[in-house]
């Protein structure tokens, strides 16, 4: 039992301290951190239910539903909205990258309960092939998401409601897909799910250094500069 708890946790925990101290100028509460790792690990449990309940009554099965709406919807939606009513308004989110870290956490506190789960039915031999994929896979969505989220916080009037959609809709698109591919690909799925994994750890380290570069002090006396010659 400890080998599976140890295992589940393992990668989250891992995948969480990489993107907290990619953070290069103003580290969030370890405190607050938790508290968002912890609302998504919650998650888990309404949302297994939910689709328990559609499994049962035959709906939304066909794999497209499955994909899109049974887990990227549902999934993103709820990690979303942790996000957006409980951290969004929150003082520590004073920077852009804050939406990157707490966007890791919810997903990983989800991520890391639900593959728990998943060892103890399933055994300790998927460890390792978890983490490279459903583990990682939730940690580079929530990457997208606090992103957009950042960027939505710190965006004019005007464009704040579009950089907050993005961050919504990208990462149900981007899980709804990595569902669809492993549902639908029986035999070959390993060719295509290893360059969409490439490609979302391409984006999501993109996002860290444009984030970071965007928060960087030294750089926002050039930014207010542009901002008013722009007006």
């Amino acid at each position: 039992m400890l080998a599976i708890i140890s295992s589940g946790i393992a990668p989250g925990l891992a995948l969480l301290c990489y993107f907290y101290f990619k953070d290069k100028f103003e580290s969030e509460p370890i405190g607050m951190v938790f508290k968002t790792f912890i609302f998504g690990a919650l998650l888990v449990f309404p949302i297994m239910f939910i689709q328990y309940a559609f499994m049962t009554e035959g709906v939304l099965q066909s794999n497209w539903n499955n994909a899109y709406i049974l887990s990227g919807l549902l999934e993103e939606f709820f990690k979303w909205f942790i996000l957006y009513f409980t951290v969004f308004q929150h003082v520590e989110f004073n920077e852009r990258y804050d939406g990157i870290v707490y966007g890791v956490s919810v997903s990983l506190g989800f991520a890391t309960v639900e593959n728990i789960l998943y060892l103890f039915a399933n055994g300790i031999e998927f460890a390792f092939g978890r983490a490279l994929l459903p583990v990682s896979s939730h940690a580079l969505f929530g990457v997208v998401m606090g992103f957009y989220l950042g960027k939505g916080k710190f965006a004019a009037e005007r464009k704040r409601s579009i950089w907050i959609g993005l961050s919504l809709f990208l990462p149900v698109f981007l899980h709804g897909t990595y569902d669809y591919i492993l549902l639908t690909v029986k035999e070959y799925w390993i060719y295509i799910i290893t360059p969409f994994m490439i490609l979302l750890w391409i984006s999501a380290i993109r996002k860290v250094k444009e984030a970071n570069k965007l928060d960087d002090p030294s750089l926002v006396p050039l930014f207010e500069e542009n901002k008013h010659i722009s007006q």
